[in-house]
């Protein structure tokens, strides 16, 4: 499985979304512009399903995406500013 990513979003960790071994369970997609600022400030980002956290970790390929960010991104139109 393969996920699409806008030039304007990535996906990142829910912190509340934490396995056992620390590993979150899924990556939400976030607007990319703000990672760097949550990484380093520690502020908080919002996914594009609704959920606030800050960017703690970077998603590998192959990562579970949350498939309510999945649903969402998929539904936006080619080159949507979101």
């Amino acid at each position: 499985m393969s996920t699409m990513t806008l030039p304007e979003t990535d996906t990142r960790d829910e912190t509340a979304d934490q396995t056992s071994d620390d590993r979150p369970e899924v990556f939400h997609y976030v607007q990319k512009d703000k990672i760097a600022e949550s990484a380093v400030m520690g502020t908080h980002v919002v996914a594009l399903c609704g959920e606030v956290f800050p960017v703690t970790k970077s998603a590998k390929p192959g990562s579970p995406v949350c498939p309510d960010c999945k649903e969402i991104f998929e539904s936006l139109p080619p080159g949507a500013d979101k």
